[in-house]
C-alpha cells in the first residue's frame, strides 16, 4: 500500500515525474533476468536537487528506494523488492562537458552507452568500456553495476574510467568523490566504494569519466576450432605469447546455432568454438603484425582457420554477431539464468570443462560464452521457469557453476554484479570476515536500509537456502 500523502509529497517535487497506472509499474518491474517485482510507484527526477528532495521524502517515511537506469542488468540488481518505489534517472540524460584539454567527459546517469562514445569519438577521444548492451544501457548503471565487456581485456572496466562522482546519500545529502585530474590520492577512495555498489549505498547523479585517444587503427580476427578446450589453451597462449589483444571473445557451437536460428549467418556452425580477437593501436604496422601473431599462436594450438576481417563492414559483422547473442538465447526457451564467472586466465581450460560437464550431469542446454581473454566467461543456463522440476535442476547447476569458478580462485561476477542471483554465494567468495565489514559499511551509510534493499547481502542460510 502507498503511505497517505507520499504521492502529494513526490508530485510536489517531480510534478510530472511520478508513475502510478499499473501499465507503467509493470514496465519498472523487471531487469535483464527473469525476476519481477512491481514497485508501488515510479519517480523520474531530471534534476540533483529532485532526487535529494525525494531521498528526504523517503527517509522521513522510511521508504525504500531502488535506483534504476535502464533496467538491462543481468543480476537483478535494479528489481524493487519490499515494496520500494523506484527512483528512474532515465530523464537525467544530458552530457554536460566533454573536454578534450583534460580528457575527460562529464555526464549525468541516464546518458545511453553508445550514445557517448559516438560523441566522444568524434571528437578524436575514446570511451573504451563496451558492454554488449551498450545501445540500451545507460552510463549510471554501468557504474553502479561496474559494466565492463569486450575491451576489458586492454582497457579495463567501466570503475576504470570512473574519476568522479556526484551521489545523493540516502538522507539526500549530496556529496562529491574524486576530480578531473589525472591523479587523486586524497583521503579514502569513495569513487570506488560507490561504484559497484548496486545503488545500495545511495543513488548516482553526476560522473566525471576519463577518455582517451581514439585508436587510429583497428583490426579483427577470427579464428575456428574443432575442440573448445583448444580454444581456451589458444586464449591463454597469446597473452603469455606478450601480445596485448584488445578483446578476446569466446563462442561454443551451442551459441553459434542459437545465432543462426536467430537470423545471423556467417558462423562455422560445424565448429565447437570460435574465438573472435581484437587488435588496435595507432599503427597499422604494428596493428597488422599483432594480427598476425594472434594468428599464428591459434594456429598452433589447434585452430583450423584463422581469417582477418578484411574492411570495417566485415569486422562489424563478427561483432554484431556477438552483440547479438542475449537475444538469439531468448528465443531458444522461454527465459535463461545468464552467469558471469571470472576465473585466472590459467583456469579458463578447466573451468570451461567444469561448464560442460555441469551441463550434461543437470541435462541443461547452458550456451557457453564470454570474454575469455580475461577469464570473464557467461554461462547461460537455458530453462522454462514454469517447470518447476527443470528450475530445481537449473539451480543445482548455477550453484555448481559459483562453487567451480570460486574454488579454481576465480569470482562470482566479472561484470554483471550480484544483486539478487547471486548473494546467497557471497560468503562463499569473500568470507566471512570481509562480508561482515561490508555489512558495517552498508549499516554506516544506509543506517534505515532504505537503499535497494534486498541486494547484495545473503540471506540466513547462505547457499543452501538458495532458490530460484
Amino acid at each position: 500500500m502507498i503511505a497517505a500523502g507520499l504521492i502529494d509529497a513526490l508530485r510536489e517535487v517531480v510534478p510530472d515525474g511520478v508513475l502510478t497506472a499499473a501499465e507503467d509499474l509493470i514496465a519498472y518491474g523487471f531487469d535483464g533476468t527473469f525476476y519481477e517485482r512491481t514497485p508501488p510507484l515510479v519517480v523520474l527526477p531530471s534534476t540533483t536537487a529532485q532526487v535529494c528532495a525525494i531521498h528526504r521524502i523517503a527517509t522521513a517515511r522510511r521508504i525504500p528506494l531502488t535506483p534504476r537506469a535502464m533496467g538491462s542488468g543481468l543480476s537483478g540488481g535494479a528489481v524493487p523488492l519490499d515494496g520500494s518505489i523506484v527512483l528512474g534517472v532515465s530523464r537525467m540524460d544530458r552530457v554536460l562537458e566533454i573536454s578534450v584539454d583534460d580528457g575527460v567527459a562529464v555526464v549525468q546517469p541516464g546518458v545511453i552507452t553508445a550514445h557517448l562514445q559516438a560523441l566522444v569519438e568524434a571528437r578524436g577521444l575514446f570511451y573504451p568500456p563496451d558492454p554488449s548492451s551498450l545501445k540500451q544501457s545507460a552510463i549510471g548503471g554501468n557504474v553502479a553495476e561496474n559494466a565492463g565487456g569486450a575491451r576489458a581485456l586492454k582497457y579495463g572496466v567501466t570503475g576504470d574510467y570512473v574519476l568522479a562522482l556526484e551521489v545523493v546519500l540516502p538522507d539526500g545529502t549530496p556529496i562529491r568523490t574524486g576530480g578531473r585530474t589525472v591523479k587523486n590520492v586524497t583521503g579514502y577512495d569513495l569513487r570506488r566504494l560507490f561504484t559497484g555498489a548496486e545503488g545500495t549505498l545511495g543513488t548516482i547523479t553526476e560522473i566525471t569519466l576519463k577518455l582517451l585517444p581514439k585508436p587510429r587503427v583497428k583490426r579483427t580476427a577470427l579464428a575456428v576450432f574443432d575442440r573448445i578446450a583448444d580454444a581456451a589453451d589458444a586464449s591463454t597462449a597469446v597473452l603469455a605469447a606478450g601480445i596485448a589483444p584488445a578483446a578476446i571473445e569466446l563462442l561454443d557451437a551451442l551459441t553459434m546455432r542459437c545465432i543462426a536460428e536467430n537470423g545471423v549467418t556467417g558462423l562455422p556452425l560445424d565448429a565447437d568454438a570460435i574465438l573472435i580477437f581484437g587488435a588496435d593501436g595507432n599503427h597499422e604496422s604494428v596493428v597488422n603484425e599483432d594480427i598476425a601473431a594472434i594468428g599464428a599462436v591459434a594456429r598452433a594450438h589447434g585452430a583450423r582457420t584463422v581469417t582477418v576481417a578484411g574492411d570495417d563492414a566485415e569486422s562489424e559483422r563478427l561483432w554484431n554477431a556477438r552483440r547479438s547473442i542475449s537475444p538469439a538465447l531468448a528465443r531458444r526457451r522461454p527465459n535463461k539464468l545468464g552467469e558471469d564467472v571470472c576465473v585466472p586466465r590459467s583456469k579458463v581450460t578447466a573451468m570451461v570443462a567444469r561448464v560442460r560437464a555441469i551441463a550434461a550431469e543437470h541435462r541443461l542446454e547452458i550456451p557457453l560464452f564470454g570474454h575469455i581473454g580475461d577469464g570473464n566467461l557467461h554461462p547461460n543456463i537455458l530453462c522454462d521457469k514454469r517447470d518447476p522440476e527443470e528450475m530445481a535442476r537449473v539451480a543445482a547447476a548455477a550453484r555448481a557453476i559459483f562453487e567451480a569458478a570460486v574454488e579454481l580462485g576465480g569470482t562470482l561476477s566479472g561484470e554483471h554484479g550480484i544483486g539478487l542471483l547471486k548473494k546467497q554465494f557471497m560468503e562463499l567468495d569473500v568470507g566471512t570476515d570481509a562480508l561482515a565489514l561490508m555489512r558495517r559499511i552498508k549499516a554506516a551509510v544506509d543506517p534505515l536500509g532504505i537503499m535497494n534493499p534486498g541486494k547484495i547481502f545473503p540471506e540466513p542460510g547462505g547457499a543452501d537456502a538458495f532458490r530460484l
